[in-house]
């Protein structure tokens, strides 16, 4: 099951334990909590197979606070202008679960699209070792930017599971994970807080959910005047 659908479970279970206690006292028949979270439940294990987590995903979304859809704004600006900068082609991006679905994509909350088709070529990668860090630094940019305007970072798991892929199918040893990651998470901190004008413009823009390309030619035209 998705690690969503295990939460909702958990919830399900908590208060039909809770209402069972409470029924007596409130007068409320116990068939009406059981029913309800038996529903829950059914509904979690068919979304969670049939889906792959999507509806309850999709859900959740409208539940989203003000304040974490800005920060995952915050935290996708801060992937965008990373890859902007160090030649990543960013194909697309959406800010919300719904955004995701409509444009096809996996479950998620929301994400920068990249085109990583250089890191096919075995050859250009092992003569050019830039192009990995370069990857590495835009997946870490985004929790980069969290750390920056939040202080701490409470998306990202995902980049962080992308980036230890990567390095696994490129065959890096393990014990060098943290030390790729810490890198490369300390070159698009620096990058970020270098183009803060430039981010923070961005950010808005994305607010509007402006086109790609307009984001392209906002950037290009902010790192001329800074």
């Amino acid at each position: 099951m998705e690690q969503t659908s295990l939460n909702l479970v958990a919830i399900a279970v908590f208060a039909m334990t809770l209402s069972a206690l409470l029924s007596p006292v409130l007068n409320i028949s116990p068939f009406i909590p059981a029913a309800t979270t038996f529903a829950i439940l059914g509904l979690a294990t068919v979304d969670s197979f049939s889906w792959g987590g999507k509806g309850l995903t999709l859900f959740l979304d409208l539940f989203t606070s003000s304040e974490q859809r800005q920060r995952i704004i915050h935290h996708e600006a801060g992937h965008f202008l990373a890859a902007y900068c160090l030649g990543i082609p960013v194909t697309g991006y959406a800010l919300s679960a719904w955004e995701t679905f409509k444009q096809g994509e996996k479950a998620g909350i929301g994400g920068v699209q990249f085109d990583f088709s250089l890191l096919s070529d075995e050859e250009k990668v092992s003569k050019n070792p830039l192009i990995l860090e370069r990857t590495f630094t835009v997946l870490m940019a985004g929790i980069a930017a969290e750390n920056i305007m939040y202080e701490t970072a409470e998306g990202g798991e995902e980049d962080k599971q992308n980036l230890r892929e990567i390095m696994k199918i490129l065959d890096i040893p393990y014990h060098l994970y943290p030390q790729k990651e810490s890198w490369a998470l300390l070159q698009a901190k620096n990058l970020l807080i270098r183009h803060q004008t430039t981010y923070q413009e961005l950010v808005k823009m994305m607010e509007k959910r402006a086109s790609v390309e307009d984001c392209h030619r906002l950037i290009q035209s902010s790192l001329i005047k800074n």
